[in-house]
C-alpha cells in the first residue's frame, strides 16, 4: 500500500509494553507466587512432608452444597486454577507467527526447566500441586509449539502436498 506521497508504509511496531507482554509466558506468574509461598513457607518439615504442605492446603473459602458436604477451595487449588486460564491464554498466543512468538516458547522452555529442576532439588516443591503445574507448564511448551508449527504452515501456505 502506499499512502499519498508515494511512499510504502510499514507495519506499526509494537510498544515496548506490548513486546513485553507477548514474549513473557504467563505461567511465570504462578510460578513466582509459588516461589513466595515456598519461601515464606520456610525449610523445616516434618515426617517427609513439606514445609509448604499446610499453606497449599491452607482453605481460601468453603461453599455449603445441596448434598450436605462443603466445597473447600485451598490456595495450592487456586494456583492449578490460574495456572489452567493463563494456560488457555498461552495457547491462544501461540497462534502468532511472529518472531515474539518464538521468544515466548524459549522463555516458555526456561519456566519448565525451571520447574523441573526445583521439584527434584527443594523439598517445598515436591508436592502435588507443584508437579501437576510442572505438568500444565510442559503442555504448554509442547501445545505451544504444534500450535505455531500448524499455524506457521497456514500463514505459509505450505500444505500436505504439492498439487494442492
Amino acid at each position: 500500500m502506499s499512502d499519498q506521497t508515494g511512499s510504502r508504509r510499514s507495519r506499526p511496531k509494537m510498544g515496548t509494553f506490548r513486546r513485553i507482554e507477548t514474549i513473557t509466558p504467563l505461567l511465570v506468574f504462578p510460578l513466582i507466587a509459588y516461589v513466595i509461598i515456598a519461601v515464606i513457607a520456610g525449610g523445616q518439615h516434618m515426617d517427609e512432608t513439606p514445609a509448604i504442605a499446610g499453606n497449599l492446603n491452607a482453605t481460601l473459602f468453603s461453599v455449603p452444597m445441596v448434598s450436605g458436604v462443603s466445597w473447600k477451595m485451598r490456595l495450592g487449588d487456586v494456583l492449578l486454577l490460574v495456572s489452567l486460564v493463563l494456560l488457555s491464554i498461552e495457547i491462544i498466543k501461540a497462534t502468532s507467527s511472529r518472531s515474539s512468538a518464538m521468544v515466548n516458547h524459549m522463555a516458555s522452555m526456561a519456566v519448565l526447566l525451571t520447574c523441573i529442576v526445583c521439584f527434584i532439588l527443594f523439598a517445598n516443591f515436591a508436592t502435588a500441586t507443584f508437579f501437576l503445574f510442572t505438568c500444565i507448564a510442559l503442555i504448554d511448551v509442547m501445545v505451544g509449539v504444534i500450535v505455531s508449527i500448524v499455524s506457521a504452515r497456514r500463514d505459509f501456505g505450505v500444505g500436505d502436498g504439492f498439487g494442492s
